[in-house]
C-alpha cells in the first residue's frame, strides 16, 4: 500500500473517530437538556427521613393472615426507602416483651406491633422509657389503644404507613400491682416473687394503656368464650356479660392520692388512661391520653334490669356530652381523677388490664407514668 493510501485511511478512521465523538457530545447535550427540562421528582421527606432507619416488627403468629402480612411488609418497606426489617414473632412463653427488647437493642428506631391488645402491652411495657417510638398494626377483637388513637382498624398496611409516616406522640402509662390476692396460696406466690432477683419476668406490675378494673368488667372478660370472640368479634364480650348482670354489689374501699378513703358499693371500679370502648362507648369521657392522670369511674346498678338499663343510658348520654346529675338513680357512674389509686374489696374480684386477666384479688393500686410511652400517629 503507497503512502497516499495510507493517509486516505488514517483520513477516514480520524473522520469516524470525529463523528463518533460529536454524536456522543450531541447526546450527553440533549440529555442534560432533558434533565434541565424535566428534573427526576427528588425524595420526598418521608422517604428522605426513612432512609437508613431500622424498623422491627413483633407479631403475634396466630393472628389470621400474619405469614402473608410479613410478605406484603417487606415490599412495602423497600418501596419506603427502608433497610430490611427485623421481623420477631411472639411464643406463649414472651408474648411480646422480650421481642420487643431484642429490638431495641439491635437499634430499631420503630418498633411496630402487629397483634391485639396482648401484644400492644406486651410490646409498650419494653418500650416505655426508652424513647423509642411504637407503632400499631391492629388485628385483635377490641383493639383499644389503637380506636383511642385513630389508627386505622381494618387495613393493616394503612396502619403500617401512619406508623412510618406519622409522628411521635408521648401519651401517659398506667401500671396496675396486685398488692393482695384473694387467696392465701397466691399470697404465698406473690412472696416468693418479692425474694426473686430483679430482672426475673414475674406479672407483679402489669402495664395498661386504657382502662383497667375490677369487678363486673373483669369477670366479663374473664367469661368470655374465645370461640364466639374468634366469630363475632367484641360482641362477644357482652354476650359474657349478660351472664353476670344479677352478680353481687361489691363493698369497696377507695383511695385516691394521699385523701381519706371511701367506702362505696359498686358493680365495678375501672381505672383508665383514655376512654373510647368498642361499639362507639366512651366510657371516661374526661380521660385524656397524656394529661399525666388517671380517670376513675365506680359503676353501680340497683334494682336488677331497670338499674342496668339506665346506667347504658347514663353512658350513652355521657358519651355525647351530657351528665344526669339526677339524685337516687339506680344506674350511675361516678367519676374522679388522680395520679395513684388503691382499691380494696373484702373476699376478692376478678382484675383486668386492657382486657387481658390478671387473676382474682382483694386489694390493687394503679399508677399513672406520665409520658413514658411513644407512640406514632397521624400527622
Amino acid at each position: 500500500m503507497s503512502w497516499v493510501e495510507w493517509v486516505a485511511l488514517v483520513a477516514v478512521v480520524l473522520a469516524l473517530v470525529a463523528v463518533g465523538l460529536g454524536l456522543w457530545v450531541w447526546r450527553q447535550q440533549q440529555r442534560l437538556h432533558a434533565q434541565i427540562a424535566h428534573p427526576a421528582p427528588a425524595p420526598t421527606a418521608d422517604a428522605e427521613r426513612a432512609r437508613g432507619k431500622l424498623v422491627a416488627f413483633v407479631a403475634n403468629p396466630s393472628k389470621p393472615d400474619v405469614a402473608e402480612l410479613r410478605a406484603a411488609v417487606r415490599k412495602a418497606a423497600s418501596e419506603q426507602y427502608l433497610p430490611e426489617p427485623m421481623w420477631l414473632e411472639t411464643t406463649v412463653e414472651d408474648p411480646g416483651v422480650g421481642q420487643a427488647r431484642q429490638a431495641v437493642e439491635a437499634g430499631a428506631d420503630l418498633v411496630v406491633a402487629v397483634g391485639g391488645d396482648g401484644t400492644v402491652r406486651a410490646v409498650a411495657e419494653a418500650l416505655a422509657g426508652t424513647g423509642v417510638p411504637m407503632g400499631l398494626m391492629p388485628l385483635g377483637t377490641g383493639n383499644l389503644l389503637a380506636r383511642n388513637l385513630d389508627i386505622p382498624l381494618n387495613d393493616p398496611l394503612a396502619a403500617m404507613q401512619l406508623a412510618l409516616d406519622g409522628k411521635d406522640q408521648p401519651i401517659d402509662v398506667g401500671w396496675l400491682k396486685v398488692t393482695r390476692w384473694e387467696s392465701q396460696v397466691d399470697d404465698d406466690i406473690a412472696e416468693a416473687a418479692d425474694s426473686l432477683p430483679a430482672d426475673t419476668d414475674f406479672p407483679r406490675d402489669h402495664i395498661f394503656l386504657v382502662i383497667a378494673g375490677l369487678g363486673f368488667d373483669a369477670a366479663m372478660v374473664a367469661d368470655t368464650d374465645n370461640d364466639l370472640k374468634a366469630r363475632v368479634g367484641w360482641i362477644a364480650y357482652f354476650v359474657a356479660g349478660v351472664r353476670h348482670l344479677h352478680g353481687r354489689r361489691l363493698r369497696v374501699d377507695l383511695t385516691l392520692d394521699d385523701k381519706a378513703a371511701q367506702h362505696l358499693r359498686a358493680r365495678s371500679v375501672l381505672i383508665g388512661n383514655c376512654g373510647k370502648l368498642p361499639g362507639g362507648i366512651t366510657l371516661l369521657p374526661d380521660a385524656i391520653i397524656d394529661d399525666g392522670v388517671l380517670d376513675i369511674a365506680a359503676i353501680d346498678t340497683r334494682g336488677g334490669i331497670a338499674g342496668w338499663a339506665q346506667l347504658f343510658g347514663e353512658v350513652v348520654l355521657q358519651g355525647v356530652g351530657v351528665r344526669n346529675e339526677l339524685p337516687a338513680k339506680i344506674g350511675r357512674i361516678d367519676h374522679a381523677r388522680a395520679r395513684t389509686v388503691r382499691v380494696a374489696v373484702p373476699g376478692g374480684e376478678h382484675v383486668q388490664v386492657d382486657g387481658d386477666i390478671v387473676g382474682r384479688a382483694s386489694e390493687i393500686t394503679a399508677r399513672v407514668d406520665p409520658g413514658a410511652l411513644v407512640v406514632r400517629v397521624a400527622p
